[in-house]
């Protein structure tokens, strides 16, 4: 298996973005540890499928900042469903990007898989099913999913290896029992 390898600038992008997302979310443990938690699951699935670095750096941009549409929606709405998100996150991650000095293709794709993080339909790229992955193994541990959600999960969003060996491994007991 071949490592990705970042330059300096990707690096350093990468930590002051973690940075920017912990003051974003400051005060509220949940949503931090929720986007640390897909951050890392993505990035290991991420390197288990061999990305390139590029494609695993924007990976782990959205990673990041996946959930960032939660805030405005939550002020504007009172709720934070998944396409209230998806509708409300790109721009509020443009601005985060676009301060932190991201490459505006970058910024794009990054947009468009925070809009898409929870849409199953039309998936056509291994950084958006990566996405969708790793999300998902996080939101059914923190939400409790019965075995039966997962097992539609499974069917529904996951086709890298690593992704569903980490669903065997998270569900073992769960759904084996």
């Amino acid at each position: 298996m071949s490592i990705a390898v970042y330059s300096a600038q990707q690096t350093q992008q990468l930590f002051d973005l973690f940075s920017a997302m912990t003051d974003y979310y400051a005060g509220d443990p949940a949503r931090i540890n929720h986007f640390v938690k897909v951050h890392a699951y993505a990035r290991q699935i991420g390197l288990a499928e061999q990305l390139d670095a590029d494609t695993l750096f924007l990976l782990e941009a959205a990673a990041l900042t996946h959930d960032i549409g939660i805030r405005e929606a939550e002020r504007l709405y009172g709720q934070c469903g998944g396409k209230l998100q998806e509708r409300l996150g790109p721009p509020e991650a443009q601005k985060m990007l676009d301060s932190l000095g991201f490459a505006p293709d970058v910024t794009e794709r990054v947009c468009f898989l925070i809009a898409h993080h929870h849409t199953l339909d039309g998936v056509d790229a291994l950084d958006w099913r990566i996405l969708l992955e790793a999300d998902f193994l996080v939101n059914m541990i923190e939400e409790g999913m019965k075995a039966e959600a997962i097992q539609c999960g499974r069917e529904k969003i996951f086709r890298t290896r690593m992704g569903l060996r980490l669903m065997e491994r998270l569900t073992e007991k769960k759904c084996n029992s």
